[in-house]
């Protein structure tokens, strides 16, 4: 079993930034890919950037030259530095580990006011 905890989220105003951290613990072998999610209120849930095990990376177009990923593969920790932030940013971020299964994190409240 894996658990990713994710850490860092919070509420911080337009034009300000944040970093996200999701440490995996358990049994943990090798994972594909690591990546960022987000869910809107009434929205669903989307693709913010990914990372894979070779260190390719991805991103969603709206957040493209604001979010970097990056990781730390000593500490199976998985981060996403988020400058320049809007409030359509507002959203629950949700980190995501791929191996032959998909394992998800708990959820990190990330708020940008006006």
């Amino acid at each position: 079993q894996v658990q990713l905890v994710e850490s860092g989220g919070g509420l911080v105003q337009a034009g300000g930034s944040l970093r996200l951290s999701c440490a995996a613990s358990g049994r943990i072998f090798r994972f594909n890919a690591m990546g960022w999610y987000r869910q809107a209120p009434g929205k669903q849930r989307e693709l913010v950037a990914r990372i894979t095990s070779g260190g390719s990376t991805n991103y969603a177009d709206s957040v493209k030259g604001r979010f970097t990923i990056s990781r730390d593969s000593a500490k199976n920790t998985v981060y996403l530095q988020m400058n320049s932030l809007k409030p359509e940013d507002t959203a629950v971020y949700y980190c995501k580990a791929e191996t032959i299964y998909d394992y998800w994190g708990q959820g990190t409240q990330v708020t940008v006011s006006s």
